[in-house]
């Protein structure tokens, strides 16, 4: 999606997050994005409880996390444990200072690892992105998978998954910037976000018409363009209640479901 929005900025003077040699560029908190800002964040719904495994990402109980089938991925829960640390500073970095204006060392820094640390897991600067990307959609997904498991039907399948990711997306505003600039860093990782996103809200659409829940009238094409539409209502629904503001999740996630259940219920 495109169409960005201008994110959010202190009252300190404008950043000082310089372009350049990546070892020598750094970005400080204080000067510039908070975080509250980009649009372009798409809930995921679908996750087992324990493991994911997307896009050469792992994510186990949301703390775990591997660049998986690679030769860097860590072999001990010691090496887990540094690259979760890599990637949680990666997300405040790219996501305060943005992606051009980021740096492999501002990233060790914050994760109060070596910079020869970094090397044992990431190539560069663009892979540590790519496997940003897939990691926050995996911990996303698994955020909201136990909404889905306690869902009554399809529907309410949907709307419990609306208001987890709201309550995700509150506590995690820099998502939307980092996954906005996914689209001009790696436009492949971009697209397959929001594709894995699809087919997940796609299939459950389906099974729910298919069981009776949903007005059987959808083809499967039709409800692959209902998903489409789907999921860019929740991008702004997180940008406008999220992230702009702290609107409650369930109030905006109950509105939302009303429209569901009169044009989609059977």
């Amino acid at each position: 999606m495109g169409g960005g929005t201008n994110g959010k900025r202190s009252n300190a003077a404008p950043s000082r997050c310089l372009p350049g040699a990546e070892e020598v560029a750094r970005c400080r908190p204080e000067n510039g994005f908070v975080g509250e800002n980009r649009n372009s964040f798409q809930l995921g719904y679908y996750a087992s409880r324990k493991t994911i495994r997307e896009g050469g990402i792992e994510v186990t109980d949301g703390t775990k996390a591997s660049p998986s089938g690679s030769s860097k991925a860590p072999r001990t829960a010691r090496g887990e444990r540094t690259l979760r640390k890599i990637l949680d500073a990666a997300r405040d970095e790219f996501g305060e200072c943005g992606f051009s204006e980021s740096s492999i060392v501002g990233i060790t820094q914050r994760a109060g690892v070596a910079l020869g640390t970094f090397y044992t897991y990431f190539d560069s600067k663009e892979a540590l992105f790519q496997a940003l990307v897939r990691d926050m959609s995996a911990l996303l997904r698994a955020h909201v998978a136990p909404a889905l498991r306690d869902s009554v039907d399809t529907l309410d399948g949907e709307r419990a998954a609306l208001e987890s990711f709201l309550w995700f997306a509150r506590a995690h505003r820099d998502v939307y910037r980092i996954i906005d600039e996914a689209e001009f860093v790696d436009a492949r990782t971009y697209r397959d976000h929001y594709e894995r996103m699809a087919s997940g809200i796609a299939a459950r659409l389906i099974a729910g018409r298919d069981k009776g829940e949903l007005d059987a009238g959808y083809s499967d094409e039709e409800l692959e363009i209902l998903t489409w539409a789907l999921m860019g209502a929740n991008v702004f629904l997180g940008l406008r209640f999220a992230v702009w503001a702290s609107t409650d999740p369930k109030h905006v996630a109950d509105a939302t479901h009303k429209l569901l259940r009169s044009g989609l219920a059977k």
